[in-house]
């Protein structure tokens, strides 16, 4: 297992309309001693190039794509990008995959089918154009994907899951891969307007097969997902409550075997805004 590293995982770093106030953020999160800067890869035919402004605008913090969608970007894009950000910003920058979700592609008139398949011919399409495994990391959530991302490339991603799931990954990885699971968390000690902030998160997500599915492996059913998640789901999900009590749910996934976690703060972080005040507190509790 490699070394323990503390990421962030905000929309904030792709959404942000001012890229000075972006690499401001991204500036700030280098100098408290974050790995790692994650954010959505977007659904063009392009990676955004936010990715490369932040790298460009700063000097250690590596960045990932979490995710880049394989049903919107090329092969070609993708190993360009890589590539380039490698040459000038050396082992600074992971290339993030994912199948994405069926509501997401087919609203363009995709095919969302076999996304497994999908995924493995990508994979394939990647080697063939010369691109080394450790420069990505594949979204892996069941155990096929799981498998694929343990032999395909330099390990998973998942987002929105539990640590028995995080612990589950682990094993399927086996030692040697890095396991880098999104953990969003709320900063907030009142039950009542924690959790209904997480559900603001959560409604949208539950309404994914993808995620439903993989929760149902772990015992959740129909009427947990209900009207944004039973209380005991938003608690497995979400670490919410006092600066203590959500760093014990951060080290849950990291002694359930994650090397990073990549957190994502829900109380004041959105596409619009970063939450500074939040990360500094974690900072101090976490790194």
């Amino acid at each position: 297992m490699t070394q323990r590293r503390v990421s962030v995982w905000q929309p904030f770093f792709l959404a942000g309309d001012s890229r000075t106030a972006v690499v401001d953020a991204a500036r700030e999160l280098e100098g408290l001693g974050y790995s790692r800067i994650w954010s959505s890869g977007g659904f063009g035919s392009r990676v955004p190039p936010r990715f490369r402004e932040i790298l460009d605008g700063t000097s250690r913090i590596e960045v990932a794509t979490g995710i880049l969608s394989i049903w919107h970007t090329p092969v070609a894009e993708a190993v360009a990008f890589t590539d380039d950000a490698t040459r000038v910003h050396p082992g600074r920058f992971l290339l993030g995959l994912g199948t994405s979700h069926a509501a997401l592609v087919e609203g363009d008139g995709t095919d969302y089918r076999k996304p497994y398949s999908k995924m493995v011919e990508y994979v394939a399409a990647l080697d063939a154009a010369g691109q080394s495994p450790e420069q990505r990391v594949l979204a892996a959530l069941g155990p096929r994907m799981l498998e694929l991302a343990r032999t395909s490339s330099a390990g998973a991603h998942p987002y929105f899951t539990t640590v028995p799931h995080t612990a589950q990954a682990r094993e399927a990885l086996g030692s040697g891969a890095l396991l880098a699971p999104e953990v969003a968390v709320v900063l907030d000690e009142d039950p009542a307007t924690a959790r209904a902030t997480a559900r603001q998160y959560t409604t949208g997500y539950l309404a994914m097969p993808n995620y439903t599915n993989n929760l149902r492996r772990f015992g959740w059913t129909d009427a947990d997902f209900a009207d944004g998640g039973s209380d005991s789901l938003i608690d497995a999900l979400i670490p919410w409550g006092s600066i203590d009590r959500v760093t014990a749910g951060i080290e849950a996934h990291y002694d359930a075997g994650a090397d990073e976690v990549a957190i994502q703060v829900l109380n004041g972080g959105d596409a619009a805004n970063f939450p500074a005040e939040a990360f500094r507190t974690l900072a101090t509790a976490l790194i």
